[in-house]
């Protein structure tokens, strides 16, 4: 209707008002948009991903664990991992780090999940939370607190009513603090996605009808809290809804029966980028083209997420370990376990994810086609109905040979075991099987200002002979120390008759057979020496020859722990120390001292109760000057100043046997160098002293040390880095995809000519000192160990001399041309590998 507005003056005022009355609400909510700092965020999920605020997501994730570094590390750890193309990441909530004693918890330092989560959000990315109750993880007990063992008619991990109730009690504790601190999507935080108890199938059996109806419970638990994230249950085909089932493992695109319902995503919730080490193992490593490869097929069968696991592995500070599970984690990780970029796993995931990303829209949007051109080929490919969108994936299975693979009228050859990506269907930006990415070899550069002399000092703890006690059975070791310690004192006293002696040409032997994990023997307080279990294979048999007098004998011995176990059913009831001790050889047959004497026991050591490892301790015993040579169970201190420079620092154990550091009263962890792997070597040498542990000047050192006649004069201090800096391509390997773009649904180049280079870039603001190695032909080796092979070009060194020094960065285009080669090549017929291995440094000041 039209108004004039001489006849209605009124009805215009009115509009007038109206108009500015709206125009007001909207500039409101406009101010309201912008200073939000945290806009809420539905998150739902579909057959095809997790939906977050309506969008579609491909999610890069990766596991870092707060325990395992200290909060100074956390913000570079978290930047690096963005950097390396991650969107999410993962941890776990340790129960046992939070609520160590009944009622009591703490949530500061090294336990700050709250700080934690916060420093992810500021790096915009995402969470995936596992508040376990249990967690496996490699950690002490799985994750569940000590105390809870001791709970009356308590049965860990199934329809038992103590459990349910502390789980909830505790689950709801950690849930209820991260709502307070509106860390959840739905309340515009950063946790998108939590996972309730972990790897439940693996004992599901075991409980029967039990482990059933508390796999239902605890997915009600999670669901009936109402905080607007989806949850998931990691290796439970028969996760109930509205669960979503996830994959782990090594190769979930092939081992993964898939979501248990068709609106459910598929979720890879740990990828393992290595293997966990345990003391007595020798190095072991997953290569990063297998990772790669195993990615790419996942996200070709319609996966959404991949979280690795471990992105960074971290240290086993103190006492926190699981059993025989060494103090460094996962430090083949593309994070080391000092938080620095292990290339080229680093970069070639980083790349991996690039090349991903640039897929994005058709794996999101596109329809699946799959196409079986050969026996070991395989196309895989997407296509968005209608438009030009797709991108494809062309897949190698031939663990020997490249194939040749032609597809929509072009043809491409496919390396050995690899998936190469076309995020157009036409161009190859990725390959898993070629590593673009720089290489990288970890130093240990032994430290000037803090490996001056050590002036040592010993304390010696004394072997009880004889011990209060009412047991007739050696006391089970788990719960005799409580997880206070993991030490558990054992000694019992029996008479020998003459005639028990006289046997003859017999052979008098002690026989101990233990479940675990170590044990030291003494005899009328003559040392008689120790044995020890293995990860694989707890128990062990002590058995020596023995000289026996007349009368009373005091047998004493030392059960050892290494860390409680973490994974199986009815973990309430492991057993582990001395479980039947005999004497054999006697003229009256076996003595069996096991249930026929009375047992004393002491729990701990006295350096132990008296704090001696801290400062304040230390005046509480005498201590005497290290004269060369020490008894066993000697403590050992020193001081000694901050190593230069604010590289990541550690100790090497050298000349040492088996026990426990401290610096500055905090715990380093657990060494084991007399435990040797199969090639004659300790499993773990180095091991980490964060820099929030130090001050400037006169640190102080203590060492327990189980095992006599060692060398703490061999002890030294190192500062890390990873200045030594490779490259190894071959001159047929695709491109970088650094060089491509997404742009209006093309793929396009970022310049106008797209060729191949080796990229050597130093960390932060270091420069490319030295040209250690550089080869252009068919040199041998690896970083840090590169050698020349039969065919190299005479120039190599020269040309990365002109490209690299002094830079911080440098790119080698990889071709004959650069290395002068194109007019006179003495092996025309090899197909070129460039190595170049750089030191990096800082300039010298004048």
């Amino acid at each position: 209707m039209r108004i004039h507005s001489s006849n209605h003056p009124w009805l215009l005022l009115a509009i007038l008002v109206v108009l500015l009355s709206f125009s007001g609400a909207l500039s409101s909510t406009d101010k309201e948009k912008k200073t939000s700092k945290n806009p809420k965020k539905e998150v739902t999920y579909d057959g095809t991903s997790l939906i977050i605020n309506g969008k579609r997501e491909l999610l890069y994730s990766g596991s870092i664990h707060y325990p395992r570094s200290t909060p100074d590390m956390w913000p570079k750890i978290i930047k690096r991992a963005k950097q390396g193309g991650l969107n999410t990441i993962q941890t776990y909530v340790f129960w046992n780090v939070h609520e160590p004693v009944q009622g009591k918890f703490n949530f500061s330092g090294r336990a700050d999940l709250v700080k934690f989560i916060k420093l992810i959000e500021k790096n915009g990315m995402y969470v995936t939370l596992r508040p376990g109750p249990f967690i496996q993880a490699e950690w002490n007990h799985g994750g569940l607190p000590y105390w809870l063992r001791e709970v009356p008619g308590i049965f860990f991990r199934t329809d038992n009513k103590p459990f349910k109730e502390h789980t909830e009690r505790y689950v709801k504790v950690v849930l209820d603090k991260m709502k307070e601190e509106k860390l959840f999507a739905s309340q515009g935080g950063p946790i998108i996605l939590g996972q309730i108890e972990n790897e439940y199938s693996a004992v599901e059996r075991a409980y029967k009808e039990d482990g059933v109806n508390y796999i239902k419970w605890a997915a009600k638990l999670v669901d009936s809290m109402n905080l607007g994230i989806p949850w998931v249950m990691c290796k439970q085909n028969n996760a109930p809804d509205p669960m979503i089932n996830a994959c782990n493992g090594r190769h979930c695109g092939d081992t993964f029966p898939g979501p248990n319902k068709e609106n459910k995503p598929s979720l890879w919730t740990e990828n393992w980028t290595t293997q966990f080490r345990v003391f007595g193992d020798p190095p072991a490593q997953r290569s990063v083209e297998d990772i790669a490869y195993s990615v790419a097929r996942f996200f070709s069968k319609n996966g959404s997420h991949v979280n690795y696991y471990m992105y960074h592995g971290g240290t086993n500070f103190g006492r926190t370990s699981a059993h025989y599970v060494t103090t460094r984690y996962y430090d083949d990780a593309p994070l080391d376990e000092f938080g620095l970029e292990r290339e080229p796993k680093y970069g070639h995931l980083k790349h991996l994810h690039n090349a991903l990303n640039l897929c994005k829209k058709a794996l999101l949007w596109g329809h699946s086609r799959t196409e079986k051109p050969g026996n070991d080929t395989e196309i895989r490919y997407y296509e968005h109905p209608g438009t030009k969108v797709c991108a494809a994936f062309l897949a190698n299975n031939n663990t020997e040979a490249a194939e040749t693979i032609k597809f929509k009228g072009k043809e491409y050859v496919i390396p050995p075991r690899s998936i190469s990506i076309l995020p157009d269907c036409k161009t190859v930006v990725y390959s898993t099987a070629e590593v673009i990415s720089q290489h990288t070899s970890r130093n240990y550069i032994k430290s000037k200002k803090a490996n001056k002399k050590f002036d040592f000092k010993v304390f010696t703890e004394t072997v009880p002979s004889e011990l209060k006690g009412e047991s007739y059975v050696p006391v089970e070791l788990y719960g005799l120390t409580e997880d206070k310690t993991d030490y558990g004192w054992y000694t019992t006293n029996f008479k020998i008759d003459d005639n028990d002696l006289k046997k003859k040409g017999g052979k008098t032997t002690l026989r101990i057979a233990s479940l675990g994990h170590a044990l030291h023997v003494w005899l009328n307080g003559e040392y008689l020496g120790n044995g020890h279990g293995s990860h694989e294979e707890k128990s062990f048999v002590f058995q020596k020859q023995i000289s026996l007098k007349v009368g009373e004998n005091h047998l004493t011995m030392l059960g050892v722990l290494t860390g409680f176990p973490d994974s199986g059913s009815y973990l309430e009831h492991r057993y582990t120390g001395p479980r039947s001790v005999s004497i054999l050889g006697l003229s009256s047959g076996p003595l069996d001292l096991t249930e026929k004497n009375k047992w004393g026991n002491k729990v701990g050591m006295e350096g132990e109760k008296l704090g001696i490892h801290a400062e304040k301790g230390l005046k509480k015993v005498k201590w005497q000057k290290f004269s060369g040579k020490a008894p066993g169970l000697t403590w050992y201190q020193t001081h000694f100043d901050a190593p230069e420079s604010k590289s990541s620092v550690a100790i090497r154990m050298n000349g040492m046997g088996k026990g426990l550091i401290w610096v500055n009263g905090e715990g380093v962890g657990r060494y084991w160098m007399s435990f040797l792997s199969p090639l004659k070597m300790p499993t773990q040498v180095e091991y980490h002293i964060p820099r929030a542990f130090l001050k400037p000047k006169k640190n102080l050192l203590v060492i327990f040390e189980e095992e006599r006649n060692v060398k703490p004069e061999l002890i030294d201090f190192v500062i890390i880095n990873r200045d030594t800096v490779c490259s190894y391509i071959g001159e047929n390997y695709t491109p970088s995809v650094r060089h491509w773009i997404k742009k209006n649904d093309k793929v396009q180049a970022i310049t106008d000519d797209v060729f191949l280079t080796a990229n050597l870039k130093c960390s932060g603001t270091k420069k490319i000192a030295a040209v250690e190695f550089a080869s252009f032909g068919n040199p041998n080796g690896t970083c840090g160990n590169f050698t020349l092979g039969s065919c190299n070009a005479p120039a190599s060194k020269q040309v990365i001399e002109k490209y690299c020094l002094g830079k911080s960065e440098c790119d080698i285009p990889v071709n004959k041309s650069t290395f002068r080669q194109d007019k006179k090549d003495s092996c025309p017929k090899v197909v070129k590998m460039l190595a170049v291995q750089v030191k990096c440094g800082r300039p010298k000041k004048n």
